[in-house]
């Protein structure tokens, strides 16, 4: 069962030309190539430049095979004049198009592919194209700019199939990913931080508390001593005085009348 999609959308199935005629059996892909192995997965495995039926040039990769040129040709007579976009769901695969300036740019992709890194692709292959063959793709006959062009498309399915930096929006998320990382992580500092400034305030209050009570005990231990040594000197000179007056008593008699 095929399915018809907008960008973003769920989608639903076909009507009219398509339940008429419905779209050939989809090959299997990738192909088991090279030894037996599985043919990696790819994000774009076929595009073309069309001319309302009329194809001026096409790509498809060589690590995938399949009858996608019958299904792109019943699938060119299906698509409306009209400049826009859509997503066909067919398969187990999708087929994308951009039609502009009556121009047809339409890749196939692996089902789960992100749909804005495959517009993004077939906008760029739009643009490459329409500012190289805008003043000869109007008169041009089928495949006579597939020489010209095929490589290009080669170019821009390899960019867009091998290198991260083609997604920009998925940059974009990966910069805000690395900047929420950063802001975490400087989050992360100053709560240690303010952690081990409040531990340092604790502990200068402990020691000034501690000091505050080392002084009153220092001043405590100092009255102390200075009564001590006080009562000292008047043990001493009481002690002093008597010897004085039993000194004097025995050389003068008590009542000092010898003197």
């Amino acid at each position: 069962q095929a399915r018809c999609s907008c960008p973003g959308d769920r989608g639903g199935a076909w009507s009219g030309a398509a339940a008429a005629a419905p779209l050939p059996p989809l090959c299997p892909s990738p192909a088991r190539a090279l030894g037996g192995r599985q043919a990696p997965v790819m994000p774009v495995i076929y595009s073309l430049v069309a001319r309302g039926m009329v194809v001026l040039a096409e790509y498809s990769s060589p690590t995938h095979t399949g009858n996608f040129t019958t299904v792109t040709r019943v699938l060119l007579s299906k698509i409306p004049p009209d400049d826009g976009r859509m997503s066909y769901v067919y398969d187990c695969h999708a087929f994308h198009y951009v039609v502009a300036d009556g121009y047809t740019f339409l890749c196939m992709s692996d089902e789960g592919t992100k749909r804005r890194i495959i517009f993004s692709f077939l906008e760029n292959v739009r643009e490459v194209f329409l500012g190289r063959f805008a003043d000869v793709a109007a008169t041009a006959i089928a495949f006579s700019l597939n020489d010209s062009f095929s490589p290009t498309l080669r170019e821009q399915m390899a960019y867009y199939n091998d290198d991260p930096s083609s997604d920009q929006l998925g940059r974009v998320q990966q910069s805000i990913e690395d900047v929420k990382g950063v802001m975490m992580e400087n989050i992360e500092k100053l709560l240690e931080r303010g952690e081990r400034i409040e531990l340092l305030v604790d502990k200068t209050d402990l020691l000034s508390n501690q000091a505050f009570r080392f002084n009153r005990s220092s001043k405590k231990l100092l009255r102390s001593m200075q009564c001590r040594m006080v009562m000292r000197y008047v043990v001493v000179f009481i002690v002093i005085g008597l010897v004085i007056f039993f000194i004097a008593a025995m050389a003068c008699g008590i009542d000092f009348g010898k003197c």
